[in-house]
């Protein structure tokens, strides 16, 4: 979960993310032939994806999506060039992947399975992300930590650094999914087009990953998700989503990661039966205490 910086990461703010206890497992075993045979299964163990690959040429021999194919081909063929040694094309694998969340919560299914390839064949997982991938990489880095990170991605490096980011107010905090998955590519594009003046964004929302980092106050936390959803309005000229969709909502509530779809954050001082009510009389039903989704 990205908490800040949506959009503004790309143009070098600091953003503090969050790494989910909902993630990817990859199982890889040794096999005859020459072939790698993917398997990719759902929370619920149901297979979504099954792809054969030559590791001749990455080649798709036989695939049940060939858009999810060509990227896992993507990704393999550019591990292989990162590291020369992964993937001895005399030996076949069998890959089976085991998701942790519903497909449809856009949480990291691509993100996570970066890391796992990375881990596999001994490479940098941002390298291969950057490779493979236009995007900010954050969630390919919350893929590989435990605790919170405040990530940087400006023309002078890349990396992030480890916070602590456990509010004495966590109980008021909920992640409401938006009954829509977002295309993160869809959002890159419609922002670069649309976003003005994106380095004093960039650097405004530096401020608010800074004081949120910091803070201590349920009230200083509200105003400050409410100036971050602001300041992405008036830059880019996407709704807010509370005045859009929740303008009654006894709270505050800011988007996450593209505006329009996946989660959003909602914060507010009632009961969470109250907050639960609220979002499931107008069709939300998935609304996730923080200590339920966020690690660490």
């Amino acid at each position: 979960m990205l908490l800040t910086g949506e959009y503004a990461v790309l143009d070098g703010a600091d953003s503090l993310a969050l790494p989910t206890k909902y993630g990817q497992k990859m199982d890889v075993k040794k096999v005859a032939g020459s072939d790698l045979v993917w398997i990719a299964k759902d929370m619920h163990g149901e297979t979504w994806f099954k792809s054969k690959i030559s590791l001749y040429d990455f080649s798709a021999i036989d695939t049940t999506n060939e858009k999810t194919s060509a990227l896992l081909q993507k990704l393999l063929k550019n591990a292989v060039r990162l590291n020369p040694e992964f993937l001895d094309k005399w030996n076949g694998f069998k890959v089976t992947t085991h998701l942790e969340f519903d497909r449809t919560w856009g949480l990291g299914s691509s993100s996570t399975l970066i890391h796992l390839i990375g881990q596999w064949a001994d490479v940098q997982p941002l390298s291969l992300f950057f490779k493979c991938m236009d995007g900010s990489g954050y969630d390919v880095a919350c893929a590989g930590v435990e605790t919170p990170i405040v990530y940087y991605n400006d023309a002078d490096e890349i990396g992030y650094t480890p916070v602590s980011f456990s509010p004495k107010f966590k109980d008021n905090l909920y992640f409401v999914y938006l009954n829509q998955k977002q295309s993160t590519e869809e959002g890159i594009v419609s922002y670069m087009k649309k976003a003005k003046g994106r380095k004093t964004l960039a650097k405004n929302i530096t401020k608010i990953t800074d004081s949120l980092v910091e803070n201590k106050s349920f009230d200083t936390f509200c105003s400050l998700i409410e100036e971050h959803e602001a300041l992405i309005h008036e830059s880019t000229g996407f709704p807010m989503l509370k005045k859009s969709t929740f303008p009654d909502f006894p709270g505050s509530v800011k988007s996450l990661g593209a505006w329009g779809g996946d989660f959003c954050l909602a914060a507010c001082k009632s009961d969470s039966s109250v907050v639960k009510e609220y979002f499931s009389n107008r069709g939300y039903n998935t609304v996730l205490p923080f200590d339920s989704m966020i690690l660490g």
